[in-house]
């Protein structure tokens, strides 16, 4: 029987959101504190969505998705939002995640990756500290933000690629396109954001659905 392809439904920015993630069956939710993002959430308005999630499904793992921040940054933030694991998605390097990690062992530490062919894969040797990786599309070197601009990338440089830990295929995803995407890599999970929204930054309670059961075949 094959492995359950576990789902995060990031980019959230009301309690509509949560729920509708909630109920489509996504394992994590998460909220970007990042101001180039459409998707940034304050630290108060993104406590108030953590808190949410709770009453909605206590189930639900959180993450915050962080750019470039100090290790102290990046754990005032997620102590302040009360979430449950880090994202990092800018240029960090392994010294940023193993100081997060000794600053605050709960949790998971995860890197996300830029990835257009295969020699990207080889990045996650260079990150012992991380928990969990996110292989996204790698962006225009002209962009404002590091993820959330709806581009993929060949899947088929994934395929067969043994990580030895858990990941998570990222970028330009969609309910029309996730279920080829994990058939060709064997994602362990998928990660989506701009691919559930009706129009930027807003997310779609419909295309959520329709992507969640996408990933389930």
């Amino acid at each position: 029987m094959a492995k359950p392809v576990h789902i995060k439904i990031c980019g959230l920015k009301t309690r509509d959101d949560i729920a509708a993630a909630a109920e489509a069956g996504a394992r994590w939710i998460g909220l970007v504190h990042f101001e180039k993002s459409p998707r940034h959430v304050s630290l108060e308005d993104g406590r108030a969505l953590v808190e949410a999630a709770g009453e909605i499904a206590p189930s639900l793992e959180t993450v915050v998705l962080l750019v470039n921040p100090t290790p102290e940054e990046a754990v005032e933030v997620a102590d302040a939002l009360g979430v449950d694991h880090i994202q990092l998605h800018g240029s960090e390097g392994n010294d940023v995640l193993a100081a997060i990690r000794k600053l605050r062992p709960v949790g998971e530490v995860w890197k996300a990756l830029p990835v257009s062919e295969r020699s990207d894969l080889e990045a996650v040797k260079a990150y012992p500290a991380a928990d969990r990786f996110l292989f996204d599309a790698k962006p225009p070197t002209d962009a404002s933000r590091p993820g959330g601009l709806g581009h993929s990338f060949d899947w088929s440089v994934v395929e067969g690629f043994a990580c030895d830990r858990p990941w998570l295929l990222a970028g330009g995803l969609t309910p029309e396109n996730v279920t080829e995407a994990v058939r060709v890599t064997k994602a362990p999970g998928v990660d989506v954001s701009s691919g559930v929204e009706a129009e930027k930054g807003v997310k779609s309670a419909e295309k959520i659905k329709a992507f969640c059961q996408a990933v389930r075949g």
